[in-house]
C-alpha cells in the first residue's frame, strides 16, 4: 500500500476527506468498482492502450485509418487526442519515454512492438506525438531515425504557443519552437 505516488498530497486529502463522509453502500460501491476495474482492464496487445477488450474498440474500428499510428507517450495521451475529434487513425502508447538520467532506455519502452507493427506493411505515417520536453524529443528523435529507413512518413506534432497565450509570458523555448513550426498564410 505504500506506492500511492499518482496522487498528489492535496488529492490524497481531498479523496480521504471525501470517503470519511461516505456511508458503507457507498464505501462498498467505490472498493468494488476498483476490484472490477482492475479484473477487467488490461492493455490492447496492438497498441498498449488501456481496454477491457482485446484488441481496444479502436484497433479494431473500421472507421480508423488502420495506415495512420500515432504515438504517444502514455494511455492519457489517447485520451487527450481523442478529445479532439480530429485523429481518425489508430495510436500506440509507448508507456514512458527514454530517459538516460532516470534509467530508461529504448528496450524499456514499447518500441520494438511498434517497430513489429510496422514491419506489416500496412502504415504509411507515423506521427510522433511525444510529449515537448527533453525526453520527449529524445524519443521522438530516436523513433525517427528508426522508422525513416522503412519507408515510411514520419510527422511530429507541432509545438508553440497556446491558443490564448500571451507572448510576455511565453518562455524561450516555445517561442524558439513556434518559430520553427510557423507556416505561411
Amino acid at each position: 500500500m505504500k506506492d500511492f505516488q499518482a496522487f498528489g498530497h492535496k488529492t490524497a486529502a481531498r479523496l480521504a476527506f471525501h470517503v470519511l463522509n461516505w456511508n458503507e453502500e457507498q464505501t462498498n460501491e467505490f472498493l468494488n468498482s476498483i476490484i472490477t476495474a482492475k479484473k477487467n482492464l488490461k492493455y490492447c496487445s496492438k497498441c498498449f492502450n488501456i481496454t477491457d477488450t482485446d484488441p481496444c474498440p479502436i484497433c479494431s474500428s473500421p472507421k480508423r485509418n488502420q495506415d495512420s499510428i500515432c504515438v504517444v507517450e502514455d494511455v492519457r495521451d489517447v485520451a487527450a487526442m481523442e478529445r479532439t475529434h480530429e485523429f481518425k487513425g489508430v495510436y500506440h502508447v509507448l508507456h514512458g519515454s527514454i530517459s538516460p538520467m532516470n534509467g530508461v532506455g529504448p528496450d524499456d519502452i514499447k518500441i520494438k512492438e511498434l517497430l513489429a507493427r510496422l514491419m506489416e506493411g500496412k502504415v504509411k505515417e507515423v506521427i510522433l506525438a511525444t510529449n515537448p520536453r527533453v525526453e520527449g524529443e529524445a524519443t521522438a528523435m530516436y523513433l525517427s531515425k528508426l522508422i525513416k529507413p522503412l519507408g515510411i512518413k514520419v510527422s511530429r506534432i507541432a509545438h508553440g504557443i497556446p491558443v490564448g497565450g500571451d507572448l510576455e509570458y511565453t518562455d524561450e523555448v516555445t517561442l524558439t519552437k513556434a518559430l520553427e513550426g510557423r507556416r505561411e498564410m
